[in-house]
């Protein structure tokens, strides 16, 4: 891997889909050459670039100056930041200010900010016109590493997370990793939860070098980049096999059953739980709930949690603030989830570190047991 260092040549990670494959750009100053990039693909288009407030005042300008100087004629959609803005009413506001701007179905629709932007923006650049050119620009760990690669797009309901959507495969990810030294410890730590699960879904030899780089990854610099290439080629392999989750691309849900119904029970607040906490006790939780169905060592639970731990993530249910719904009513956001078939729960379990499967048909009865162990 060649990260982008001196020589200024940025890490490119491909997701292969035939017709439709797309590269990933990592490195750093990337938003400063992204009207090149972007206009070197789509020529002649127009955009409009939807961010949030938190974002815009950091990025929005480079962006625009970026896509100005490539010739690209832009509007800017801002948004309220938080998982809340997933909503209906902010993705009728992007589409309005899409059709309100006479973009064309061949012009595009850029992502800049986080997994809550990317998502949404996704979803409204796949309705609008039938489907425009959708480009990602994450801002954020976790959209570096997860949400703004592979097309899945949604929005949340009060009935649950990302159950309204489509998949939207971008045209290009730019990934300028200069934008996570405006992140907070919080939210950066929040992403990390999605690059060691890559890890612990079936790169064991990539969990025990986080375990042993963790803090270089922190710290920025090679060891942050090799750390989001390996995330990114981890997704990019499953989605071109599995573009659709019609199988083993629901391996990338490991701990987000769990996750989401902790989301859904603290209504989304952000000031107590995002998502990429949530995945974090996730994890450990399918981790502990493997070893209860005997399917895996303690040891491994016990690793996992001490990892997460480690590098100051939440890892049990007692670590959200506040009082948290009881077991029944968890088993029902978890039965809500959409990755339920037919009634059946299915969980992605494991045999070990590195070793996550697919199991369906789980019964409703131990997840409820296990849920009331752990919720004390």
């Amino acid at each position: 891997m060649n990260a982008m260092g001196a020589t200024g040549v940025p890490e490119v990670v491909t997701v292969g889909l035939g017709e439709r494959s797309y590269h990933i750009l990592i490195g750093k100053g990337l938003i400063e050459r992204a009207g090149t990039e972007i206009a070197a693909r789509l020529p002649g288009v127009r955009a409009a670039i939807v961010t949030d407030g938190n974002v815009a005042a950091a990025w929005l300008p480079a962006l625009t100056d970026s896509l100005s100087k490539a010739g690209i004629e832009t509007v800017a959609i801002t948004l309220p930041p938080g998982e809340k803005t997933k909503s209906f009413e902010h993705l009728e506001q992007v589409v309005d200010g899409v059709l309100g701007a006479r973009l064309e179905r061949r012009d595009a629709v850029i992502a800049l900010g986080g997994g809550v932007i990317g998502d949404l923006t996704g979803f409204a650049a796949g309705i609008v016109r039938r489907g425009m050119n959708f480009v990602q620009v994450p801002t954020s760990l976790l959209a570096q590493v997860d949400s703004s690669v592979g097309g899945k797009t949604g929005i949340n309901t009060p009935r649950g997370k990302n159950l309204v959507g489509v998949f939207m495969q971008p045209k290009l990810v730019i990934a300028d990793t200069g934008t996570l030294d405006t992140l907070s410890e919080r939210e950066f730590r929040a992403g990390y939860a999605e690059v060691a699960k890559y890890g612990l879904i079936d790169r064991p030899d990539f969990f025990a070098w986080l375990e042993a780089n963790w803090q270089e990854v922190f710290s920025g610099g090679p060891a942050r980049t090799r750390a989001i290439a390996v995330s990114c080629q981890a997704k990019a392999d499953v989605v071109a096999r599995d573009e659709f989750e019609t199988g083993d691309r629901a391996l990338l849900n490991l701990g987000h059953t769990f996750g989401h119904a902790l989301e859904a029970a603290t209504a989304y607040d952000s000031a107590r739980l995002v998502h990429g906490e949530g995945v974090a006790i996730g994890m450990a939780l399918a981790h502990r709930f493997s070893a209860r169905m005997n399917l895996a060592s303690l040891d491994d639970a016990e690793r996992v949690e001490r990892h997460l731990r480690d590098v100051g993530l939440p890892w049990r249910m007692s670590d959200v603030p506040g009082e948290l719904p009881g077991a029944e009513r968890l088993l029902e956001y978890i039965s809500q989830d959409k990755k339920v078939s037919r009634g059946a729960l299915t969980f992605i379990l494991t045999r070990g570190i590195g070793q996550s499967f697919i199991a369906k048909d789980v019964p409703a009865s131990e997840v409820l047991s296990f849920l009331r162990e752990n919720l004390l």
